[in-house]
């Protein structure tokens, strides 16, 4: 019995891995199968193929396809924040979210990935906790670069209304295009946190 999604393919050449570089060869190799195709395509046949090893290696690192979603997810947690470009830590309007759109040209898959895991958690909610952990991380992020740039720091709420505007501003680049319009927007949220007083600017009625 076939796994789902699994297709014949011709002979491709095979590469040695060792072990950590491997593993890690395919959990990015696994990002881009689900960016590209949705979870339904993740199979350990289409992660071999994509990262150019066996299939039995693949079964090797995970044991199970349930064990492949979870660890993915978890290597996406921990690489993100680095490339994530929320948190400068200089404290500067100018710096906070420098980069954005650039990251997301840079590598699509690994925000179509999240994405794509975000849906699928509401059919499968015992991914919830790990992608809680990795919004979390996010909002995290944003709230202690406000609290930097902002004399009387910032509350939650803003912290998530800030979170949220990138986030779907990383989410209609990703699928229309145009960093441009990214930038601008960005630009124009930046301005936002100047008159709230940023950059040491007096608020109002200060």
């Amino acid at each position: 019995m076939t796994e789902i999604g699994e297709r014949s393919e011709g002979p491709r050449s095979r590469k040695r891995v060792h072990y950590g570089e491997g593993r890690e060869a395919l959990l990015n190799a696994a990002v881009r199968v689900v960016a590209r195709g949705g979870l339904r395509r993740l199979t350990y046949r289409a992660v071999a193929q994509e990262a150019g090893v066996t299939h039995g290696l693949v079964v090797h690192h995970f044991g199970s396809r349930d064990a492949l979603i979870e660890e993915t997810l978890a290597h996406t947690i921990r690489t993100s924040m680095d490339t994530s470009a929320l948190e400068p830590g200089t404290g500067e309007v100018a710096d906070f979210s420098s980069g954005v759109s650039e990251m997301v040209t840079a590598d699509p898959d690994k925000q179509a990935f999240q994405y794509e895991l975000l849906l699928e958690s509401r059919r499968r909610p015992e991914l919830l906790p790990q992608l809680r952990a990795l919004y979390d991380e996010y909002f995290d992020a944003t709230h202690r670069e406000l609290n930097r740039m902002l004399p009387a720091g910032a509350d939650p709420a803003l912290s998530r209304l800030v979170f949220a505007a990138l986030d779907g501003l990383v989410l209609h680049q990703l699928v229309l295009g145009e960093p441009e319009v990214t930038d601008a927007a960005i630009e124009e949220l930046r301005t936002l946190l100047r008159l709230l007083g940023a950059d040491g600017a007096p608020t109002e009625g200060a």
